[in-house]
């Protein structure tokens, strides 16, 4: 028996199926972490990224701590990464710290990169 889990979950899923999902990915990994040499991709601080059937981009993202140097200027850079995607018809990026950020967000690269594997 399979246990039931009450309430939706803290992240939201992406529009993965949707045509642009694969552009916004690329886009989000040119910004990176001032402070941690990997995008913020794959340091899995993109929570959520969904598209509209109008095309427009709303990203959930994180930061490793929220006391990050760069709290507020990182939705810019997201934003200014997937603004000029072709098809992209707008784009907001909202910062969350629920759930808080953890080391097992990050994709394999990430921390092989970071020498965690």
């Amino acid at each position: 028996m399979q246990d039931h889990v009450e309430g939706t979950p803290l992240i939201r899923p992406s529009s993965t199926d949707h045509p642009l999902y694969d552009s916004v990915v690329e886009a989000c990994r040119t910004v990176f972490d001032p402070e941690i040499p990997v995008n913020i991709f794959d340091l899995g601080l993109v929570y959520t990224i969904e598209i509209s059937p109008e095309n427009a981009v709303d990203i959930t993202m994180t930061l490793t701590a929220p006391g990050c140097p760069v709290a507020g200027e990182m939705p810019g850079w997201v934003a200014e990464a997937v603004e000029p995607l072709p098809g992209v018809k707008e784009v907001d990026v909202h910062m969350t710290f629920d759930p808080p950020w953890g080391m097992d967000m990050m994709s394999d690269e990430a921390r092989l990169e970071l020498g965690f594997m």
